[in-house]
């Protein structure tokens, strides 16, 4: 995934920054718990085609991306 596309690229419900997940092939939003699939190197944004988070996963996430440096 091009990293200077991840930096433009934001939640379509929140506006709000995503985490790429490379192993899962998915764009995170922990805010919305929504995990946006990558489809042959192209990020599907769209709510419908999105994953529901388990709360679970939501709340690791969330508590990972605290503790990462700032950049």
């Amino acid at each position: 995934m091009d990293k200077h596309l991840l930096t433009m690229l934001v939640c379509p419900v929140c506006k709000g920054k995503l985490k790429y997940q490379k192993e899962q092939q998915e764009l995170v939003c922990t805010f919305d718990g929504l995990a946006y699939p990558i489809r042959d190197e192209v990020p599907v944004m769209l709510e419908n085609e999105a994953r529901r988070l388990p709360e679970d996963e939501k709340l690791a996430l969330a508590k990972e991306a605290k503790q990462e440096p700032a950049p």
